[in-house]
């Protein structure tokens, strides 16, 4: 088996094991995936929190400060990209972002990994920055296997009403 296989069969596993029981668990409204679009808006919102601290302080220029932000509408626009597949995915259905999304989920992780040893080696004074951002990138990483989930099936409502009294039905 290759390392690609087991890559993937991880991803499998973390998607099953551990994030589709948890989405299964959630109420019918917020949606699964509306949870994890709310993780995706909130990690955007954190990195932009920690540009703007990295620049205030001074410790990025002005060229990394626009690399970053270049990265940072990268972000914006795949957020807006999965806002949009909304329509795409209903109960009862597969979920489409499990498929397209499968090389996306494998490869957050370790940037993931490396943002938070980031925020443990940073000297004092960038820790908040740092912190900002390790955060903003837990937030997508689960936000990314939450919106890749199946959803919920729609709960079974009852729609005929039984007349009879209830001596009638003993």
């Amino acid at each position: 088996m290759s390392v690609a296989d087991r890559v993937n069969q991880f991803d499998v596993w973390l998607l099953d094991r551990v994030f589709q029981p948890m989405v299964d668990r959630l109420p019918e409204r917020p949606s699964g995936f509306d949870i994890g679009l709310s993780m995706q808006l909130g990690a955007v919102v954190l990195s932009a929190a920690s540009i703007v601290a990295l620049i205030a302080t001074g410790v990025i220029g002005v060229l990394n400060g626009f690399s970053n932000v270049l990265i940072w509408l990268f972000g914006v626009a795949f957020y807006i990209g999965n806002s949009r597949m909304r329509p795409l995915v209903r109960p009862g259905h597969a979920n489409p972002l499990r498929l397209m999304l499968q090389g996306m989920r494998p490869l957050s992780i370790p940037f993931l990994g490396y943002s938070i040893w980031i925020m443990v080696s940073a000297p004092p004074e960038l820790e908040i920055a740092f912190r900002f951002n390790a955060l903003a990138d837990l937030l997508y990483v689960i936000g990314l296997y939450v919106i890749s989930c199946q959803p919920k099936p729609p709960a079974y409502r009852r729609t005929v009403v039984d007349w009879t009294p209830r001596q009638a039905r003993s």
